[in-house]
């Protein structure tokens, strides 16, 4: 037994190395048990690979129960902490609105509305916006912050990962007690905290292409804090067919970016700049990879203001542009974005309604 011992610790020391997810580096050791156990089932009494894995089946019968028991439990305990942060929230009194702001709101919005950009039409135009958020992890986590802060009257997220150790380096809408909670019951619980007065749909679930359509509609802007590019390229065709701004960020180690892809008024779509996915291993994950904690931090408040500037029509929003922040070197760049002709999403070639709009 000693011996496949050695063998787990082996793997799980191996896939440790190698940065994959827990959950992989436990089916590992789920195959090894299985074929520890199909040694000693099918292999006589006396034959060297049963006698070296512990030659008795119960024993690893045995063990298999409880393992199959503490996962049990795992998924019980997982499942009742979910359940019980549902139910708090549901009971979390929701402030009502009235047409006019309350003394309450007044001063916690005070210094949006001595801004002469903003003032008390552009916060009555963030009370009554609709942004929907994809993605509650890095750039979502600081996204949701600051629109759920700046008084966005509803705010809707979807994501359908859970809040893992790993994440708390970075995604500070999650708090260490929330390990193992859907991502977006603990973000919704952290923004109606901080504040009442917003309306936060959580939405646990993955993004299809069932569904994206209707949800998209539904708002009046999105936000793309995601890390495939499938999902990015979703994301973008449903909101240029909608007809909606996508405010976009990615980052990678020291390095972030962010863009409003806006067709609708003459600015390219995020499949113009980015025609097709790059090659496995040309843009490997923030797990493959590494980030710096405080990057994404960066790009999502930006993603937030970008937001802000869009809903309100505050300054110049970044329409056709794209701004690079280089963290280790403290320095920031923009470039000019073009629409592609040839594009097939919001290009002359385009069936969607907003590209024949134009």
């Amino acid at each position: 037994m000693i011996v496949v011992f050695a063998m787990a610790a082996g793997l799980w020391g191996l896939g440790a190395l190698m940065k994959m997810p827990r959950k992989a580096r436990l089916y590992m050791i789920g195959l090894l048990y299985v074929g520890v156990l199909f040694i000693q089932i099918a292999l006589p009494l006396g034959h060297p690979l049963r006698m070296a894995t512990g030659e008795s089946a119960a024993l690893w019968i045995l063990l298999g129960v409880f393992a199959a028991l503490a996962v049990l439990y795992g998924k019980v305990v997982q499942g009742l902490k979910t359940r019980a942060l549902v139910k708090e929230q549901a009971d979390v009194p929701v402030v009502p609105r009235g047409e006019r702001f309350s003394g309450s709101e007044l001063e916690r919005y005070a210094r949006h509305i001595v801004l002469r950009e903003i003032g008390g039409p552009g916060q009555k135009a963030l009370r009554d916006a609709k942004v929907l958020v994809i993605g509650a992890g890095g750039l979502g986590a600081p996204a949701l912050q600051y629109l759920a802060a700046a008084g966005v009257g509803t705010i809707g997220v979807i994501d359908d990962d859970v809040v893992e150790n790993a994440n708390l380096q970075r995604q500070v809408i999650h708090r260490d007690q929330d390990i193992g909670i859907p991502k977006v019951f603990s973000a919704q619980s952290a923004m109606v905290a901080q504040n009442p007065y917003v309306e936060v749909l959580p939405y646990h679930r993955r993004l299809t292409d069932a569904m994206a359509v209707d949800l998209v509609a539904e708002y009046d802007l999105v936000l793309d804090g995601t890390d495939n590019f499938e999902t990015r390229y979703l994301v973008n065709r449903v909101a240029v067919e909608a007809g909606k701004p996508l405010i976009s960020g990615a980052l990678s180690q020291w390095e972030g970016q962010i863009s409003v892809f806006d067709p609708a008024s003459g600015a390219p779509c995020y499949q113009c700049i980015f025609p097709e996915a790059p090659a496995d291993g040309l843009a490997p994950s923030c797990a493959e990879a590494g980030v710096i904690g405080p990057l994404p931090g960066v790009i999502g408040s930006m993603m937030a203001v970008e937001a802000i500037k869009v809903i309100t029509g505050a300054g110049q929003a970044l329409r056709g542009e794209m701004l690079i922040y280089d963290a280790l070197w403290g320095e920031t760049r923009k470039i000019a974005l073009k629409p592609r002709a040839e594009c097939p999403v919001c290009g002359a070639g385009a069936t969607n309604t907003a590209a024949l709009a134009r």
